[in-house]
Protein backbone atom coordinates (compact mmCIF):
# COMPACT_ATOMS: atom_id res chain seq x y z
CA UNK A 1 0.00 0.00 0.00
CA UNK A 2 1.33 3.51 -1.48
CA UNK A 3 2.53 5.69 1.87
CA UNK A 4 0.10 8.60 0.89
CA UNK A 5 -3.08 6.20 0.56
CA UNK A 6 -1.92 4.84 4.38
CA UNK A 7 -1.94 8.76 5.50
CA UNK A 8 -5.15 9.22 3.92
CA UNK A 9 -7.15 6.19 5.60
CA UNK A 10 -5.41 6.98 9.03
CA UNK A 11 -6.06 10.71 8.78
CA UNK A 12 -9.65 9.51 7.68
CA UNK A 13 -9.92 7.04 10.76
CA UNK A 14 -8.86 10.22 12.80
CA UNK A 15 -11.37 12.16 11.72
CA UNK A 16 -14.16 9.52 12.44
CA UNK A 17 -13.36 9.26 15.47
CA UNK A 18 -13.12 12.99 16.32
CA UNK A 19 -17.05 13.33 14.60
CA UNK A 20 -17.89 10.05 16.98
CA UNK A 21 -16.86 12.15 19.86
CA UNK A 22 -18.62 15.19 18.99
CA UNK A 23 -21.58 13.46 18.54
CA UNK A 24 -21.57 12.04 21.87
CA UNK A 25 -20.59 14.90 23.90
CA UNK A 26 -23.46 16.95 21.94
CA UNK A 27 -26.38 14.45 22.88
CA UNK A 28 -24.83 13.89 26.20
CA UNK A 29 -24.51 17.47 27.69
CA UNK A 30 -27.55 18.14 25.81
CA UNK A 31 -29.38 15.33 28.42
CA UNK A 32 -29.84 12.88 25.20
CA UNK A 33 -28.62 10.48 27.18
CA UNK A 34 -30.09 7.20 25.93
CA UNK A 35 -29.30 8.42 22.26
CA UNK A 36 -25.74 9.66 23.75
CA UNK A 37 -25.32 6.16 24.74
CA UNK A 38 -26.67 4.32 21.29
CA UNK A 39 -23.88 6.00 19.04
CA UNK A 40 -21.53 5.32 21.97
CA UNK A 41 -22.28 2.08 21.77
CA UNK A 42 -22.47 1.56 18.35
CA UNK A 43 -19.02 3.23 17.71
CA UNK A 44 -17.20 2.24 20.63
CA UNK A 45 -16.75 5.91 21.92
CA UNK A 46 -16.66 6.64 26.02
CA UNK A 47 -19.42 8.29 27.21
CA UNK A 48 -17.43 10.74 28.60
CA UNK A 49 -15.76 11.46 26.01
CA UNK A 50 -14.80 15.48 25.83
CA UNK A 51 -15.41 17.13 22.78
CA UNK A 52 -12.72 17.93 19.86
CA UNK A 53 -11.43 21.16 20.36
CA UNK A 54 -11.99 23.64 17.40
CA UNK A 55 -13.82 21.22 15.22
CA UNK A 56 -17.34 21.87 16.62
CA UNK A 57 -17.16 25.52 14.99
CA UNK A 58 -15.76 24.04 11.51
CA UNK A 59 -18.17 20.97 11.36
CA UNK A 60 -21.17 23.26 12.00
CA UNK A 61 -20.02 25.36 9.35
CA UNK A 62 -19.23 23.16 6.70
CA UNK A 63 -22.71 21.54 7.48
CA UNK A 64 -24.72 24.97 7.09
CA UNK A 65 -22.88 25.23 3.83
CA UNK A 66 -24.14 22.00 2.85
CA UNK A 67 -27.93 22.76 3.91
CA UNK A 68 -27.64 25.99 2.22
CA UNK A 69 -26.51 24.68 -0.69
CA UNK A 70 -29.39 22.29 -0.71
CA UNK A 71 -31.86 25.25 -0.18
CA UNK A 72 -30.78 26.88 -3.24
CA UNK A 73 -30.93 24.04 -5.13
CA UNK A 74 -34.71 23.52 -3.93
CA UNK A 75 -33.80 20.74 -1.58
CA UNK A 76 -35.28 20.14 1.74
CA UNK A 77 -33.48 19.18 4.82
CA UNK A 78 -36.94 18.40 6.27
CA UNK A 79 -37.38 14.36 7.12
CA UNK A 80 -40.88 15.35 5.46
CA UNK A 81 -43.23 17.94 3.82
CA UNK A 82 -45.24 20.31 4.89
CA UNK A 83 -46.19 21.13 0.77
CA UNK A 84 -45.05 24.34 1.13
CA UNK A 85 -42.12 26.34 -0.79
CA UNK A 86 -39.87 28.02 1.34
CA UNK A 87 -39.96 31.87 1.05
CA UNK A 88 -36.49 33.82 0.04
CA UNK A 89 -34.24 34.01 2.94
CA UNK A 90 -36.66 32.39 5.47
CA UNK A 91 -34.66 30.06 7.62
CA UNK A 92 -31.21 31.76 7.68
CA UNK A 93 -31.02 32.87 11.38
CA UNK A 94 -28.55 36.33 11.48
CA UNK A 95 -25.92 35.82 13.78
CA UNK A 96 -26.54 37.25 17.50
CA UNK A 97 -26.07 40.75 18.42
CA UNK A 98 -24.19 39.36 21.53
CA UNK A 99 -22.99 36.41 22.88
CA UNK A 100 -25.26 34.64 26.00
CA UNK A 101 -24.65 36.01 29.37
CA UNK A 102 -23.07 33.42 31.60
CA UNK A 103 -26.09 33.65 34.58
CA UNK A 104 -23.60 31.01 36.31
CA UNK A 105 -20.51 32.90 36.79
CA UNK A 106 -19.80 34.26 40.10
CA UNK A 107 -19.00 37.76 40.04
CA UNK A 108 -19.36 41.36 41.89
CA UNK A 109 -22.24 42.54 40.13
CA UNK A 110 -23.77 45.37 42.42
CA UNK A 111 -23.53 49.01 40.44
CA UNK A 112 -22.85 47.38 37.21
CA UNK A 113 -25.81 47.77 35.71
CA UNK A 114 -26.36 48.71 32.01
CA UNK A 115 -28.72 51.20 30.33
CA UNK A 116 -31.66 49.63 28.39
CA UNK A 117 -31.90 51.74 24.96
CA UNK A 118 -34.44 54.31 24.57
CA UNK A 119 -37.38 52.92 21.42
CA UNK A 120 -39.79 54.16 19.72
CA UNK A 121 -42.99 52.84 18.96
CA UNK A 122 -45.90 52.57 16.62
CA UNK A 123 -49.41 51.12 16.72
CA UNK A 124 -49.78 48.41 14.18
CA UNK A 125 -53.08 47.36 13.55
CA UNK A 126 -56.08 46.23 15.39
CA UNK A 127 -57.53 43.14 16.00
CA UNK A 128 -61.72 43.25 16.28
CA UNK A 129 -61.61 41.65 19.66
CA UNK A 130 -58.17 41.31 22.52
CA UNK A 131 -55.08 40.86 21.11
CA UNK A 132 -54.13 37.34 23.24
CA UNK A 133 -50.30 36.44 21.77
CA UNK A 134 -47.37 36.80 19.19
CA UNK A 135 -44.61 35.51 18.15
CA UNK A 136 -41.66 35.97 16.13
CA UNK A 137 -40.17 33.84 13.38
CA UNK A 138 -36.89 32.35 14.04
CA UNK A 139 -35.16 34.81 11.08
CA UNK A 140 -36.78 37.65 13.15
CA UNK A 141 -38.54 38.71 9.80
CA UNK A 142 -42.05 38.26 10.56
CA UNK A 143 -44.14 38.51 13.59
CA UNK A 144 -47.43 37.07 14.02
CA UNK A 145 -50.49 37.80 16.71
CA UNK A 146 -53.61 35.87 17.67
CA UNK A 147 -57.03 37.21 18.78
CA UNK A 148 -60.43 36.64 20.55
CA UNK A 149 -61.79 37.20 17.17
CA UNK A 150 -60.19 33.93 16.07
CA UNK A 151 -58.01 35.31 13.66
CA UNK A 152 -54.33 35.45 13.28
CA UNK A 153 -52.60 38.63 11.46
CA UNK A 154 -48.94 38.22 10.11
CA UNK A 155 -47.02 40.51 9.81
CA UNK A 156 -43.44 41.93 8.04
CA UNK A 157 -40.88 43.41 10.11
CA UNK A 158 -39.34 44.79 6.87
CA UNK A 159 -42.28 46.76 6.44
CA UNK A 160 -42.91 47.93 9.81
CA UNK A 161 -39.59 49.76 10.46
CA UNK A 162 -40.62 50.95 6.86
CA UNK A 163 -44.14 52.38 8.61
CA UNK A 164 -41.90 54.27 11.14
CA UNK A 165 -39.64 55.96 9.31
CA UNK A 166 -40.43 59.62 9.42
CA UNK A 167 -40.85 59.93 5.61
CA UNK A 168 -43.26 57.69 5.90
CA UNK A 169 -45.57 57.84 8.51
CA UNK A 170 -48.22 58.72 6.30
CA UNK A 171 -47.74 56.32 3.64
CA UNK A 172 -49.51 53.34 2.21
CA UNK A 173 -46.90 50.90 3.82
CA UNK A 174 -49.07 47.81 5.00
CA UNK A 175 -46.98 45.95 7.36
CA UNK A 176 -49.98 43.13 7.77
CA UNK A 177 -49.27 40.77 4.90
CA UNK A 178 -51.71 37.97 5.64
CA UNK A 179 -54.74 37.20 7.93
CA UNK A 180 -56.33 33.90 8.60
CA UNK A 181 -59.00 32.83 9.74
CA UNK A 182 -59.82 29.29 10.59
CA UNK A 183 -60.67 28.78 14.63
CA UNK A 184 -63.77 28.88 16.12
CA UNK A 185 -62.31 30.06 19.41
CA UNK A 186 -59.75 32.30 20.60
CA UNK A 187 -56.26 31.66 19.66
CA UNK A 188 -54.09 31.34 22.81
CA UNK A 189 -50.55 30.47 21.19
CA UNK A 190 -48.59 30.63 18.29
CA UNK A 191 -45.16 29.01 16.78
CA UNK A 192 -42.89 29.48 13.60
CA UNK A 193 -41.92 26.51 12.03
CA UNK A 194 -37.61 26.38 12.17
CA UNK A 195 -37.17 25.82 8.57
CA UNK A 196 -40.67 26.18 6.57
CA UNK A 197 -43.02 29.07 5.98
CA UNK A 198 -45.61 27.14 8.19
CA UNK A 199 -47.03 29.05 11.02
CA UNK A 200 -49.33 27.56 13.90
CA UNK A 201 -51.65 28.13 16.20
CA UNK A 202 -53.06 26.81 19.58
CA UNK A 203 -56.35 27.85 20.52
CA UNK A 204 -59.36 26.89 22.94
CA UNK A 205 -61.48 25.22 20.22
CA UNK A 206 -59.10 22.23 20.99
CA UNK A 207 -57.12 22.22 17.59
CA UNK A 208 -53.40 22.90 16.52
CA UNK A 209 -53.75 24.38 12.76
CA UNK A 210 -51.08 24.79 10.58
CA UNK A 211 -50.78 27.44 8.04
CA UNK A 212 -48.73 27.84 4.89
CA UNK A 213 -47.71 31.78 4.85
CA UNK A 214 -45.95 31.71 1.34
CA UNK A 215 -49.31 30.85 -0.39
CA UNK A 216 -50.60 34.48 -0.80
CA UNK A 217 -54.17 33.74 -0.97
CA UNK A 218 -54.22 30.77 1.50
CA UNK A 219 -56.56 31.99 4.49
CA UNK A 220 -57.33 28.68 6.27
CA UNK A 221 -55.49 26.10 7.99
CA UNK A 222 -53.65 22.93 5.41
CA UNK A 223 -53.71 20.84 8.47
CA UNK A 224 -55.54 20.50 11.50
CA UNK A 225 -54.46 18.44 14.27
CA UNK A 226 -57.32 17.86 16.78
CA UNK A 227 -56.65 17.76 20.53
CA UNK A 228 -58.91 16.59 23.86
CA UNK A 229 -58.43 20.00 25.51
CA UNK A 230 -58.17 23.58 25.25
CA UNK A 231 -54.47 23.84 23.48
CA UNK A 232 -53.27 27.02 25.81
CA UNK A 233 -49.50 26.49 24.63
CA UNK A 234 -47.58 25.19 21.21
CA UNK A 235 -44.02 24.61 20.22
CA UNK A 236 -41.94 23.63 17.59
CA UNK A 237 -39.33 21.06 18.11
CA UNK A 238 -35.88 22.16 16.76
CA UNK A 239 -36.03 19.76 14.14
CA UNK A 240 -39.66 20.83 12.73
CA UNK A 241 -40.67 16.73 12.81
CA UNK A 242 -42.61 17.58 16.21
CA UNK A 243 -45.02 19.58 17.97
CA UNK A 244 -45.70 19.83 21.68
CA UNK A 245 -49.19 21.19 23.15
CA UNK A 246 -49.54 22.36 26.99
CA UNK A 247 -53.11 22.09 27.39
CA UNK A 248 -55.83 21.42 30.16
CA UNK A 249 -54.56 18.26 30.58
CA UNK A 250 -51.56 18.36 33.23
CA UNK A 251 -48.70 16.35 30.63
CA UNK A 252 -47.51 17.80 27.67
CA UNK A 253 -49.01 16.22 24.43
CA UNK A 254 -46.14 15.51 21.89
CA UNK A 255 -47.48 15.29 18.06
CA UNK A 256 -45.54 13.53 15.09
CA UNK A 257 -46.25 15.96 12.52
CA UNK A 258 -45.68 13.27 10.11
CA UNK A 259 -48.65 10.89 11.67
CA UNK A 260 -50.25 13.18 13.88
CA UNK A 261 -49.84 10.47 16.85
CA UNK A 262 -50.13 11.92 20.29
CA UNK A 263 -47.58 10.42 22.88
CA UNK A 264 -47.44 11.17 26.33
CA UNK A 265 -44.63 10.55 28.91
CA UNK A 266 -44.96 6.96 30.07
CA UNK A 267 -43.03 8.26 33.71
CA UNK A 268 -45.07 11.41 34.24
CA UNK A 269 -45.32 12.75 38.22
CA UNK A 270 -48.50 12.78 40.04
CA UNK A 271 -49.76 16.14 39.36
CA UNK A 272 -53.06 17.94 40.97
CA UNK A 273 -56.38 18.52 38.60
CA UNK A 274 -54.82 22.40 38.83
CA UNK A 275 -51.91 21.55 36.64
CA UNK A 276 -52.99 22.95 33.39
CA UNK A 277 -49.93 24.21 31.31
CA UNK A 278 -49.51 27.97 30.64
CA UNK A 279 -46.95 27.71 28.49
CA UNK A 280 -44.97 24.91 26.96
CA UNK A 281 -40.87 25.68 25.14
CA UNK A 282 -38.15 23.95 24.00
CA UNK A 283 -34.85 24.41 24.21
CA UNK A 284 -32.72 25.35 21.34
CA UNK A 285 -31.69 21.81 20.42
CA UNK A 286 -34.57 19.78 21.45
CA UNK A 287 -32.53 17.82 24.46
CA UNK A 288 -35.53 19.15 27.00
CA UNK A 289 -38.80 21.41 27.58
CA UNK A 290 -40.32 23.25 30.11
CA UNK A 291 -43.91 23.95 31.35
CA UNK A 292 -45.23 26.44 32.91
CA UNK A 293 -48.60 25.08 34.99
CA UNK A 294 -51.36 26.85 36.68
CA UNK A 295 -50.16 24.88 39.75
CA UNK A 296 -47.48 27.04 40.40
CA UNK A 297 -44.47 24.46 38.75
CA UNK A 298 -42.28 24.40 36.43
CA UNK A 299 -41.20 21.03 35.13
CA UNK A 300 -38.25 20.34 33.34
CA UNK A 301 -38.80 16.99 30.81
CA UNK A 302 -36.08 14.78 28.96
CA UNK A 303 -36.68 15.94 24.99
CA UNK A 304 -36.03 11.80 24.04
CA UNK A 305 -38.08 10.32 26.63
CA UNK A 306 -40.84 12.74 27.74
CA UNK A 307 -39.52 11.81 31.10
CA UNK A 308 -40.26 14.41 33.77
CA UNK A 309 -36.85 14.86 35.10
CA UNK A 310 -37.32 17.75 37.72
CA UNK A 311 -40.07 19.60 38.95
CA UNK A 312 -39.26 23.53 39.97
CA UNK A 313 -41.87 24.69 42.79
CA UNK A 314 -41.55 28.22 41.09
CA UNK A 315 -44.86 30.06 42.21
CA UNK A 316 -46.26 27.90 44.15
CA UNK A 317 -48.68 30.46 45.78
CA UNK A 318 -49.97 31.53 42.25
CA UNK A 319 -49.82 30.35 38.49
CA UNK A 320 -46.87 30.01 36.65
CA UNK A 321 -47.53 31.60 33.48
CA UNK A 322 -44.20 31.45 31.25
CA UNK A 323 -40.84 29.64 30.99
CA UNK A 324 -38.42 30.80 28.66
CA UNK A 325 -34.44 28.76 28.28
CA UNK A 326 -31.38 31.17 28.12
CA UNK A 327 -29.32 30.25 24.50
CA UNK A 328 -27.26 28.23 26.76
CA UNK A 329 -30.00 25.60 28.02
CA UNK A 330 -28.45 25.98 31.18
CA UNK A 331 -31.32 28.17 32.86
CA UNK A 332 -34.92 28.85 33.07
CA UNK A 333 -36.89 32.56 33.52
CA UNK A 334 -40.54 32.04 34.35
CA UNK A 335 -43.01 34.28 35.85
CA UNK A 336 -45.96 34.05 37.84
CA UNK A 337 -49.54 35.54 39.21
CA UNK A 338 -47.50 36.14 41.94
CA UNK A 339 -45.87 39.08 40.62
CA UNK A 340 -42.43 37.92 40.69
CA UNK A 341 -40.42 37.06 37.88
CA UNK A 342 -37.03 34.51 38.42
CA UNK A 343 -34.38 32.66 36.91
CA UNK A 344 -33.70 28.78 37.51
CA UNK A 345 -30.80 26.71 37.45
CA UNK A 346 -31.85 23.77 35.37
CA UNK A 347 -28.82 21.16 36.64
CA UNK A 348 -29.88 22.37 40.19
CA UNK A 349 -33.81 23.59 40.22
CA UNK A 350 -32.16 26.62 42.62
CA UNK A 351 -33.27 30.36 42.45
CA UNK A 352 -30.27 32.17 40.70
CA UNK A 353 -31.94 35.79 40.28
CA UNK A 354 -35.31 37.29 40.87
CA UNK A 355 -36.55 40.48 39.56
CA UNK A 356 -39.12 42.44 41.23
CA UNK A 357 -41.25 45.64 41.20
CA UNK A 358 -43.76 44.42 39.41
CA UNK A 359 -47.02 43.33 39.69
CA UNK A 360 -49.21 40.71 37.70
CA UNK A 361 -51.76 38.73 39.91
CA UNK A 362 -54.25 38.53 36.75
CA UNK A 363 -53.38 38.10 32.97
CA UNK A 364 -50.99 35.65 32.44
CA UNK A 365 -48.09 37.58 31.92
CA UNK A 366 -45.25 36.88 29.92
CA UNK A 367 -41.30 37.63 31.02
CA UNK A 368 -38.65 37.71 28.51
CA UNK A 369 -35.37 38.17 27.64
CA UNK A 370 -34.28 40.54 24.83
CA UNK A 371 -32.45 39.14 22.25
CA UNK A 372 -28.86 39.52 23.61
CA UNK A 373 -30.11 38.48 27.18
CA UNK A 374 -29.00 41.28 28.73
CA UNK A 375 -32.06 42.63 30.14
CA UNK A 376 -35.52 41.26 30.75
CA UNK A 377 -38.92 42.61 30.45
CA UNK A 378 -42.28 42.13 31.82
CA UNK A 379 -45.85 43.56 32.83
CA UNK A 380 -46.82 45.98 35.61
CA UNK A 381 -50.45 45.55 35.63
CA UNK A 382 -51.62 48.64 38.10
CA UNK A 383 -49.81 50.98 35.80
CA UNK A 384 -50.11 49.05 32.63
CA UNK A 385 -46.06 49.76 32.20
CA UNK A 386 -43.43 47.59 30.54
CA UNK A 387 -40.39 47.20 33.62
CA UNK A 388 -37.32 46.20 32.47
CA UNK A 389 -34.48 44.64 34.69
CA UNK A 390 -30.79 44.39 34.19
CA UNK A 391 -30.22 40.52 33.85
CA UNK A 392 -27.52 40.17 35.78
CA UNK A 393 -27.71 42.72 38.53
CA UNK A 394 -31.63 42.29 38.82
CA UNK A 395 -31.92 45.81 39.35
CA UNK A 396 -34.60 47.86 37.77
CA UNK A 397 -33.50 50.17 35.16
CA UNK A 398 -36.17 51.14 33.29
CA UNK A 399 -39.94 51.35 33.54
CA UNK A 400 -42.21 52.81 30.38
CA UNK A 401 -45.51 53.63 29.73
CA UNK A 402 -46.72 50.80 27.69
CA UNK A 403 -49.34 53.22 25.05
CA UNK A 404 -52.22 50.74 25.27
CA UNK A 405 -55.49 51.73 26.81
CA UNK A 406 -55.70 49.01 29.89
CA UNK A 407 -53.58 46.55 30.52
CA UNK A 408 -51.69 44.66 27.82
CA UNK A 409 -51.48 41.04 27.44
CA UNK A 410 -48.45 39.87 25.80
CA UNK A 411 -45.11 40.61 25.10
CA UNK A 412 -42.51 39.04 22.94
CA UNK A 413 -39.22 39.70 21.81
CA UNK A 414 -37.48 39.47 18.18
CA UNK A 415 -35.11 36.70 18.61
CA UNK A 416 -32.29 38.45 16.21
CA UNK A 417 -32.65 42.54 16.85
CA UNK A 418 -33.50 45.14 19.54
CA UNK A 419 -37.08 45.19 18.79
CA UNK A 420 -40.51 43.49 20.57
CA UNK A 421 -44.35 43.64 20.26
CA UNK A 422 -47.22 44.15 22.99
CA UNK A 423 -50.63 42.93 22.79
CA UNK A 424 -53.29 44.53 24.81
CA UNK A 425 -56.57 44.14 25.37
CA UNK A 426 -57.23 47.15 23.63
CA UNK A 427 -57.25 44.83 20.72
CA UNK A 428 -54.23 46.67 19.49
CA UNK A 429 -50.54 45.31 18.89
CA UNK A 430 -47.61 47.75 18.78
CA UNK A 431 -44.15 47.76 17.44
CA UNK A 432 -40.73 48.78 19.29
CA UNK A 433 -37.87 49.31 18.04
CA UNK A 434 -34.31 50.63 19.42
CA UNK A 435 -34.11 54.68 18.44
CA UNK A 436 -31.47 55.26 16.07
Amino acid sequence: MEKSSLEQILQDAKLHRQLNSLIVAHLRDSNLYQAASAVASATMTSLNVEAPRNRLLDLVAKGLAVEQDEMSRGISSSAYDLGTSVASGYGGIPASRGVAVDFGAVQETKGLSKSFPKHETRHLSEHKNIARCARFSPDGKFVATGSSDTSIKLFEVSKIKQMMLPEARDGPVRPVIRTFYDHLQPINDLDFHPQNTVLISGSKDQTIKFFDFSKMTAKRAFRVIQDTHNVRSVSFHPSGDFVLAGTDHPIPHLYDINTFQCYLSANAPEINDNGAINQVRYTATGGMYVTASKDGVLRLWDGVTAKCVRSIPAHVTAEATSANFTKDQRFVLSSGKDSTVKLWDIGTGKLVKQYLGATHTKLRCQAVFNDTEEFVLSIDEPTNEIVIWDAMTADKVAKWPSNHIGAFRWLAHSPTEAAFVTCGTDRSIRFWKESM
